[in-house]
């Protein structure tokens, strides 16, 4: 995990001391060689760990490494695109190390461990689609606002969605009147009848 951290910074710096305009083709080359280098060594310490640490490891350094690449990318070609990309890598990346740690648990735990994940990675997808849509330039301030709004109220609706899903399978660890009254008030939260 540290060498995750450190892998993300020292990436996160060298884009940084790149000049504000976009990379070259050698130092986007440069750039590749050495994320490729860091996650091979990040996936190397791995190797000394065992079973779901093992594989919580392998996780991180895949994410840090798709995590680097898109931030890459991004500084090569930068657009909103590109920055959304980089969003959901980072989106992608915590979903896949947080999904992976559940499997350390058990029964309705690790189903709501999974759902929290879940809610979590869809969170993190629909804002990046919302800051996507700010960045993107637009005929009118009109036109812009239209079409951000109608991208925060999709994204809250798949967030809202995601959210009651986790909080249904917590519910479903209980029971009785406990349950019953967990489940109204969910419904009750989330807008469902």
């Amino acid at each position: 995990m540290k060498f995750t951290r450190t892998l993300i910074a020292s990436v996160a710096a060298a884009l940084m001391a790149t000049s504000a305009f976009a990379l070259t083709d050698a130092e986007y080359k440069t750039g590749k060689d050495r994320i490729s280098a860091d996650y091979k060594s990040a996936k190397s310490q791995c190797d000394t760990l065992k079973a779901n640490a093992k594989d919580i490891c392998v996780k991180e350094a895949k994410g840090a490494e798709d995590v680097a690449k898109a931030e890459l990318d991004a500084q090569h070609k930068p657009s909103a695109k590109a920055t959304r990309k980089v969003a959901e890598a980072r989106g992608d990346a915590a979903y896949n190390v947080a999904k992976e740690k559940c499997d350390d648990l058990k029964g309705n735990d690790k189903d709501v461990c999974v759902k929290d994940a879940k809610a979590a990675h869809v969170k993190a997808k629909e804002d990046a689609k919302v800051a996507e849509t700010q960045a993107k330039p637009a005929d009118t301030a009109a036109e812009k606002g239209a079409a951000v709004a109608e991208a925060k109220k999709d994204a809250n609706a798949e967030k809202n969605e995601a959210n009651y899903k986790a909080a249904k399978e917590r519910c479903d660890a209980l029971s009785g009147d406990a349950k019953s009254k967990c489940v109204d008030d969910m419904k009750r939260m989330y807008g469902k009848s």
